[in-house]
Order: C-alpha cells, then sequence, then structure tokens
C-alpha cells in the first residue's frame, strides 16, 4: 500500500521552472538541498487530484522553491508562482513494485517524421537506467532521451501499471500481476513500447506491445442491409480482395510483407449499381469522407492545371504517408466515368496530348517510384475497353469486377429492396408477385427496375384524381390507395422497357404478315432453328452457335430469321441491318456491329441477327467493290465466344453464298440453311391458301390454271403479287394474278 512519510514534516513551497534541461531529463521534480533530506518521492494534492512525484536536489533552486518541467507542470495542471502543498511519500514496496511498465511513446516535437526504426530491446534498458526506483502513474507523461543520441527525443506516457506481491512470491504462493495506479519502478522492471495510431515513431523489437488498431470497417456497418440487390457475390469479392488486408493491424501486415490493393475498376452497362456500390464502399469504411471526382472535373482548359488537379487528390494522403508511415489511414478517391481522363495514350486528337499526360500523372500517383500504401482509388466507367493497359495492371486497378445486368434472385432481392416501404405501411396489394415480376423483368438493371416501380406506383396514384375541369382527389381512395399487379403490368409492358432488351418492334416489323408454311421446306428450317435454340441453352461446349440463311433475294431470310429469334424468347435480341446503319462511314459501321455484339455479351442468353451480309460489306458487283474494314470486323465477331457464363445464337441471312464463300465468311457459321423460292404451281396454292386472300370459287380455278406447272419466285414477291391482283375487279383478279406470275415468276409448264 502507500504511504506517506512521518519523518520529515509538509512543506509549503513555491512551483518555478526546471532549472537546467539537464534536469528536465530526469523526471524529477528539483528542490535546494536543505528541503526534503533522505525524501525519495512527494505527493502534491491540487484540485485535479493528488501527483507522485520523485525529487532530486539542486543548488540552483533557491529554497523555498521547486522546479517543475514543461511536461510535468501540464500533467500535473500546475501554475508557476503557485503555492504548493508538499507531502512526503513513500510507497509499500511488497505491494507497489512495478513489474511491467507499459508505456506509449511519440516524438516530442511534432512537427519530426523520422520513420527510423526504433529498437524496443534497447529502449528498455535505457529507460531503466534513467528513471529506477522513481514514482510512475498511470497517465504520467515524462521526456525520454534513447542513449542513442542519433534518435529523437521521445514523450511517453505511462498507459498501465502492474505489480507482484513480493509477499506472496517470497513465500511461494502464486500471485498474479496486479493492476496498480501508480508503483516505483525497479532495476528488474519489465518495459513495454507502444504507440498511438497518430504517431510515426517506427517501433521493432521484442518489447513492442500491441498497438492500439483503428478497425477500417464501421462498428455500425451491418452487412445484411447493404442494400446493394444481386450484387452481394460482386461486394463479397471486393471485401476479400481489397479490404480484408486492411483489417489486420500494420504490424502483422509488415511481417507479411503484404502490399494492400490500391486500385478497384467497376466496369458494366448504365444503371447496374456501380456508383451505389462504390457509395456503399465509402460508407462500409471507418476512414476519412471518400473524394468524389467526376472524370471531366479533372481537365482544365489551362496548361498543367489538369496534372494539378490529380496531385491535389493525392496531396493528403501523400503527406499522411509521409508522416506516419504504415499507420496512415486510408484516403479513398472515386473516379466516375474514369474513361473521361484515362483514355488509351496516343490516341488523343489535337497537338496538346492533355489526356496523355494526366494519364501519366495518374499512374505515377497510383504506383509510381514513391508508392502510397494508404490510398484506394476506385475507378467507375461503362467502357473498360478505352482505358489505358498500363491502369488496368496490378499494382494500380488490379480488382476488376463487372457489374452485369442481374440474374432473377437478383432481380427478386432488387424488387424486394425497392418495395419494402410499401409492404411495411400496407400499400403493396396481396396481388402482387414479386417473384413473378423478377422473371418478367429479363435483363432489367437496376436502375430499371427502381424505374418499373415508380412507374407503376404513378399508375396507381393516377386512379384517385378525379378528371373533371379541376384537379380533384378522392379522399377515400387514397386512404385506400394500393399498389396492385395491374399498376406492375402496365408499366411492364408500355413505361420501361430495358436497354439491353428485345427490340420487339424489329422482329414483329418482318413478321407482321406471319409465317406461311408453303412447303416442308420452311417447316424444316423453322425445325433446325428450334434445334439450334436448344444447342444454345443446354450446350456447355458450344456457347456460340451460328446459322446461315442463304437464298435468293425475297426467299423470306430476314423473316425466317426473325421467327426463329422470336420463337428463342431469349431476353436480349437485337436486329443488326443495313437500314440502321444508312450514311454510316467504314469506321463508323464497324463500331455499330461492335456495339451490338457487345451488348449482347452483357446478357446470359441473346440472340444478334446480322442481315444482309453483303449489304453491311458495300457489296458491289460492278468493280467489284465490299468494305475490308468492315469484312475484318464481321470474321472477327462471328468467331468470337461470349464471355464466361453468357451464351450467344448468331442468325446471318444473304442473296450472295458465293461472295460469302470467297470472302472467308463461310466457314464461320456452324450450319448453312439454304430458303428456297416457290417453284411449283401447287407451292403457290399452299401458300395463297395459307393467307387466305382468294375465295373458294377463285382458289378452284386457280388450281386448274396453276396447279402442275413450275416458275421461280420468292414469297415476298409473290405476297405483292397477291396484293396487286386483290386491286382488281373480282372478274380479272385471277387473270390479273397469272398474269404477274408469268411476268415475275416465268410461270411455265
Amino acid at each position: 500500500m502507500l504511504s506517506n512519510s512521518r519523518q520529515v514534516p509538509n512543506k509549503q513551497l513555491r512551483s518555478v521552472r526546471c532549472p537546467s534541461e539537464e534536469l528536465t531529463l530526469t523526471n524529477c521534480a528539483i528542490v535546494h538541498p536543505k528541503e526534503f533530506e533522505s525524501v525519495r518521492h512527494v505527493e502534491i494534492i491540487e484540485a485535479s487530484g493528488k501527483f507522485i512525484f520523485s525529487i532530486r536536489s539542486d543548488n540552483n533552486v533557491p529554497p523555498g522553491d521547486i522546479g517543475f518541467s514543461a511536461v510535468q507542470r501540464k500533467w500535473a495542471n500546475i501554475s508557476l508562482e503557485s503555492r504548493l502543498m508538499i507531502k512526503p511519500f513513500s510507497f509499500d514496496l511488497r505491494t507497489h513494485s512495478i513489474s511491467l511498465l507499459t508505456v506509449e511513446v511519440d516524438f516530442l516535437s511534432k512537427k519530426t517524421t523520422n520513420l527510423d526504426p526504433y529498437d524496443t530491446d534497447k529502449l528498455a534498458p535505457d529507460l531503466l537506467q534513467q528513471f529506477s526506483n522513481q514514482a510512475f502513474t498511470v497517465g504520467q507523461q515524462f521526456v525520454f532521451q534513447p542513449s542513442d543520441r542519433s534518435k529523437k527525443m521521445l514523450i511517453a506516457t505511462v498507459k498501465s501499471i502492474e505489480a507482484i506481491d513480493l509477499g506472496s512470491a517470497l513465500s511461494n504462493q502464486a500471485s498474479k500481476p496486479n493492476k496498480i495506479f501508480s508503483g516505483q519502478l525497479l532495476p528488474n522492471s519489465s518495459i513495454m513500447f507502444e504507440k498511438s495510431t497518430e504517431s510515426s515513431v517506427n517501433l521493432i523489437g521484442k518489447n513492442k506491445g500491441k498497438m492500439q488498431h483503428q478497425s477500417i470497417i464501421n462498428p455500425d456497418w451491418d452487412f445484411t442491409k447493404i442494400g446493394i440487390g444481386g450484387l452481394d457475390r460482386e461486394f463479397n469479392t471486393i471485401f476479400r480482395r481489397a479490404f480484408a488486408s486492411r483489417v489486420f493491424p500494420p504490424e502483422l501486415i509488415q511481417q507479411l510483407g503484404i502490399k494492400h490493393v490500391r486500385g478497384i475498376l467497376l466496369f458494366g452497362p448504365p444503371g447496374t449499381g456501380k456508383t451505389l456500390m462504390a457509395r456503399q464502399i465509402g460508407k462500409m469504411l471507418n476512414a476519412r469522407e471518400p473524394k468524389i471526382v467526376n472524370g471531366p472535373q479533372i481537365l482544365d482548359k489551362y496548361v498543367g492545371e489538369s496534372e494539378a488537379n490529380i496531385r491535389k487528390l493525392f496531396a493528403e494522403a501523400e503527406e499522411e504517408e509521409k508522416r506516419l508511415g504504415p499507420n496512415s489511414g486510408l484516403h479513398i478517391i472515386i473516379f466516375d466515368e474514369i474513361d473521361a481522363i484515362c483514355k488509351q495514350r496516343g490516341t488523343a486528337t489535337g497537338s496538346t496530348g492533355v489526356h496523355d499526360t494526366v494519364v501519366n500523372q495518374l499512374l505515377s500517383k497510383i504506383d509510381g517510384v514513391d508508392q502510397l500504401n494508404n490510398i484506394l482509388v476506385i475507378g467507375m466507367t461503362n467502357r473498360r475497353d478505352m482505358i489505358d493497359e498500363a491502369l488496368l495492371r496490378p499494382g494500380r486497378l488490379e480488382v476488376q469486377l463487372e457489374i452485369s445486368l442481374p440474374d432473377e434472385t437478383g432481380r427478386l432481392h432488387i424488387l424486394q429492396i425497392h418495395t419494402a416501404k410499401m409492404k411495411e405501411h400496407g400499400k403493396l396489394h396481396s396481388s402482387v408477385n414479386l417473384a413473378e415480376l423478377a422473371a418478367l423483368s429479363k435483363n432489367f438493371s437496376g436502375a430499371e427496375i427502381e424505374g418499373l416501380v415508380r412507374a407503376a406506383q404513378s399508375s396507381a396514384m393516377n386512379r384517385p384524381i378525379k378528371a373533371s375541369n379541376k384537379v380533384e382527389l378522392d379522399v377515400d381512395a387514397v386512404e385506400k390507395l394500393q399498389i396492385n399487379r395491374d399498376d406492375f403490368m402496365y408499366a411492364l409492358e408500355n413505361d420501361i422497357k430495358p436497354a439491353f432488351g428485345v427490340s420487339s418492334e424489329d422482329f414483329e416489323l418482318f413478321i407482321r404478315n406471319g409465317i406461311v408454311l408453303w412447303s416442308e421446306k420452311i417447316q424444316e428450317v423453322l425445325e433446325e432453328g428450334k434445334l439450334r435454340i436448344n444447342q444454345t441453352i443446354k450446350s456447355e461446349m458450344t456457347p456460340l452457335v451460328t446459322i446461315l440463311l442463304e437464298g435468293k433475294a425475297n426467299s423470306g431470310k430476314t423473316a425466317l430469321a426473325a421467327k426463329i429469334a422470336m420463337e428463342s424468347e431469349f431476353p436480349f435480341m437485337k436486329f443488326c441491318s443495313p437500314q440502321s446503319m444508312i450514311g454510316y462511314s467504314e469506321l463508323a459501321k464497324a463500331e455499330a456491329i461492335k456495339k451490338v455484339f457487345n451488348d449482347a455479351y452483357k446478357s446470359e442468353l441473346s440472340c444478334v441477327v446480322v442481315d444482309e451480309i453483303e449489304s453491311l460489306l458495300d457489296y458491289a458487283p460492278i468493280g467489284p467493290r465490299f468494305s475490308n474494314f468492315v469484312l475484318q470486323t464481321l470474321k472477327i465477331l462471328f468467331k468470337k465466344l461470349p464471355p464466361k457464363g453468357r451464351k450467344l445464337l448468331l442468325i446471318a441471312t444473304t442473296s450472295e453464298q458465293e461472295l460469302v464463300k470467297d470472302l472467308g465468311l463461310y466457314q464461320s457459321f456452324s450450319k448453312v440453311i439454304h430458303v428456297p423460292n416457290i417453284t411449283r404451281g401447287s407451292e403457290v396454292m399452299a401458300f395463297v391458301e395459307g393467307l387466305g386472300c382468294f375465295s373458294n370459287g377463285e382458289m378452284s380455278r386457280l388450281s386448274n390454271l396453276i396447279n402442275h406447272k413450275f416458275l421461280s419466285i420468292g414469297v415476298k414477291s409473290l405476297l405483292d403479287t397477291i396484293e396487286l391482283s386483290n386491286q382488281a375487279t373480282d372478274a380479272l383478279r385471277i387473270d390479273k394474278f397469272i398474269d404477274a406470275l408469268e411476268d415475275i415468276g416465268g410461270l411455265h409448264d
């Protein structure tokens, strides 16, 4: 226990400054030699508490004064020239002999930045030699000069004190260390050094304690409430690759030689949740507020300012890295639309080369000569292909994650998130089946699903509005308002269409008159199409299935291709036709074709119809002439396999089979299907009967005239002929039809 020394009386002394810098390093209060003879420690009682000091005598302190260093005065809250009651003090060494002293160290000068290692195995003997037999109290601060004078002076704060009951130890009784508030340091006491999170002191050695490590994950963060539907797998991948290593203490990371991930690239179609995920990462981390920068904001009209803007983003992280080293906090920089400033070098037009120098500056900051280990750069883009390759290598944006369109489970999760409040307040009707909506909303992005919910809400909110001269609300209807299944169905059919969905208008346009099975050959074409659809869906070995429909012009190839595509019911179907590229240059046409295929790769199941290959190639038989640029684009895309987990059905049409063979495109197709012309009168009868455009009497007369004759006509030309004959009078309709068949189809015996 602690005890006051009763032999020497209490004294009232005046507080003064310590007489010399050398004495400030002793951690002792300085008194005149005649003041306290044979007293080792004194106790000072202040309003803020009791403080115990070891004392040392020196003739430079006048009688009646007691000298304190600035550090001691700050700790005990002592004012200069104040009168203090000083009591002699002694420790009961049986219970207050320090066995373990744990101190937290930092540089005495806060401006000092020095990452040279301080060996705690050498610091411990130095501290014992300088301060042995002195009094120490939890919270006490003292100045400490290592014996190696090249090392900077340290300030230490007593963090904890442990003592062993010497009485129990001498009697061989087991005793556990006791936590005490103050005690006397012995020559054989153990010293443990720690540093705070703000300290830049680099401690090494066995006497280094566990540093206080602030978890990088926000303690209030709940992973079950991320609010990112359908992206759990991607979020877990980011956490594993980029943040798992940052959860561990810096000293363990140093021992393992780990370098933290410094960059993440999120890419994918618009509206899939890239920005939302970056926002949630910022909330999850117990770090500074992320710096969010739009790519175009970096660019400046003045020379050198764009590069300076990049440097400013990293300036704070650089300063802290120099000051705190491995203990620096994490700095997050989020670049939205990063492709605006990180295009492939050498591709920028103009003579300024601004884009190139911005890319160079960003590369050097993320992973240059002076590496920063306290940054995390998150880039987001829809166009990963435009970003400079050097930025995508390990050490820079090394974690590259595609945020793709959500699957059915993901869509259900997103719908649950956006309808949660409606469900909570009883505004979601029981007829709404979210699982059904998830199945119907194929290839919807997260943003489009949110738009679908909003559209359904607006449809429901329109019901209570009374149609009159004034806009009025039916109060009773408002209170009973619920969003039902019909609201969602209306929104699906009329309001929200997926950007990567089915361009149904294009397909319906080509089969607006239906498909007439005028011959078994047409049925065989459709059956072959069904087989190829099943192959695309079920096969694990052929993710790319290609079909070429070839035949004479107007034979109905495009209509059959559209029919096969529609029967597939794939979530992504797109027509790539020359009609949509009128006036395009070769480069623009190649880019448009490439975009169709790139969009198809973003869906699990896709169907692309490439119509009239010869027209896409700008083929002209006189010359002859074709676009080699577009040809090479088609050759590559027809053979390119979709990404893992994606499947593509490609249907192409051509009226120039020999051209396709000569240009080397023929072997790109797994199946070539011939679409024949109508060549027999009986086939004409079957086609006309399928349309039902003539009366029974006209059909009987027509059969007698053409049933055993031959011709060659495409279904499109035959359809035009039928429409032309329908404009004549009933008596002349069949005669007009026969004349047209003779002129166009070469009807003969």
